[in-house]
């Protein structure tokens, strides 16, 4: 799409999508973020005019603006090197015990209405049939996402962050859908910035059969793919010139990833119903997200949307493994190396589009073949983490200098490893 230089010679107005993808989709986040932090100079993730997440991207998304630097959430979420308020990604699946022990509640009630249903019906359904009526003995959700809103409410209580979308210098709305009337909310929007940050983002990632729907104000909500994988038609709504977005949700094509040498043959189909499942979800999200982008080419043809999402042969990827400390790492890793690979490859068009806004590639970063998220995060020297860091913890100071406190901090964090 053709970018509007008369706009942009005033003030561009940049924002970010952020798409699903559970856990491991927001670890991808994480890593590719990365890679565009230091990769795009004149590009501060932290000072956009807009930020849209959905699912794992509106935990992604609230962090970024509430000053989170990518760096704070790759050693946060990541490496879990944070002392203050470390995470744990059992946050997200804790068992929903009270939700279990509800259940098992009605189930004699269910049977006694089981039972009378037959009797006075014989004829209508058989016995097995009328026992159907058991199915709402099942639980709404099989994980309670309550400490993900725990975690968070006591994050953006400290250092200077916010739980208050309206106290918020950035506009950032996070995405659910309304489970009674399938309508998708904006939280953050008018009519809905009073509900706080963390009880959104709880409400966003609650995926349909992992988590009991959130209630807020008597309403009842989940995970915002349910309508669309991305919602980057928020931020121009909102007026955005240009969109980065990232969707970490695309469908495996099992024939690329053999050839590849990535999975063998037959894995999928025979590696049971969850990943399936997640193949089908995969490929429903990522058809409509397809769709959304040719429309708004065609309703906002003054605006810019670049893309960035994982390759569709990596069948490692696929099937990591969000409980594990060491894909994690792998995942973020290969997120931000896939996203350098992607910038390099599209360097000359991604120069030219980014031009009018200000911002230009670091080709010197981007040719580095030895460089990692490791190498990222604590082989800087100091200018460079100056003008790419921000420091959250010390909010009330100004931008520049928080950035040196951060780029102090990174670099006493390489010194202890080293030593």
């Amino acid at each position: 799409m053709a970018a509007n230089k008369s706009t942009k010679s005033i003030k561009p107005k940049i924002g970010l999508a952020l798409g699903g993808g559970g856990p491991l989709g927001g670890i991808y986040e994480i890593g590719a973020l990365r890679a565009l932090d230091e990769s795009l100079e004149g590009l501060d993730l932290n000072d956009l005019h807009v930020y849209v997440g959905v699912s794992s991207g509106a935990f992604v998304a609230a962090n970024l603006a509430n000053q989170m630097t990518s760096a704070q959430m790759c050693r946060i979420f990541v490496k879990n090197e944070a002392e203050v308020h470390p995470f744990h990604p059992e946050f997200f699946y804790r068992p929903a015990v009270r939700e279990y022990l509800k259940r098992a509640l009605s189930v004699p009630g269910l049977l006694v209405e089981a039972c009378a249903r037959f009797v006075n019906n014989p004829h209508d359904q058989n016995f097995l049939e009328a026992m159907t009526i058991l199915a709402q003995a099942l639980p709404a959700g099989i994980f309670d996402n309550e400490g993900l809103h725990e975690y968070l409410h006591r994050s953006y209580s400290m250092m200077g962050r916010t739980n208050d979308f309206r106290q918020l210098s950035r506009r950032l709305y996070l995405i659910a859908a309304d489970l009674e009337s399938g309508e998708t909310v904006r939280f953050g929007a008018p009519g809905f910035d009073h509900v706080p940050i963390s009880r959104a983002v709880q409400a966003s990632v609650a995926s349909p059969g992992l988590y009991c729907p959130v209630e807020i104000d008597g309403r009842y909500y989940m995970d915002g793919t349910l309508r669309k994988g991305m919602h980057a038609s928020v931020a121009l709504e909102d007026g955005a010139d240009l969109v980065l977005g990232i969707n970490p949700v695309v469908p495996i094509d099992v024939n690329a990833a053999v050839k590849a040498g990535t999975m063998k043959p037959g894995t999928l189909t025979s590696s049971g119903m969850p990943n399936i499942l997640a193949q089908t979800h995969r490929t429903m999200v990522y058809s409509r997200m397809r769709s959304g982008m040719a429309m708004y080419e065609r309703e906002y043809p003054n605006a810019e949307i670049l893309m960035f999402e994982p390759t569709r042969d990596d069948g490692k990827l696929f099937f990591s493994n969000v409980f594990s400390f060491q894909a994690r790492r792998m995942v973020c890793e290969h997120a931000y190396q896939m996203t350098r690979k992607d910038l390099r490859a599209r360097a000359g068009e991604l120069e030219e589009k980014l031009k009018p806004f200000g911002v230009t590639l670091r080709k010197d970063l981007l040719e580095d073949d030895q460089r990692t998220i490791s190498t990222s995060l604590y082989g800087e020297m100091l200018p460079l983490y100056v003008s790419k860091e921000k420091s959250a913890e010390s909010g009330f100071l100004s931008r520049k200098l928080s950035g040196g406190l951060d780029s102090v901090a990174d670099l006493l964090q390489s010194a202890k490893h080293i030593l």
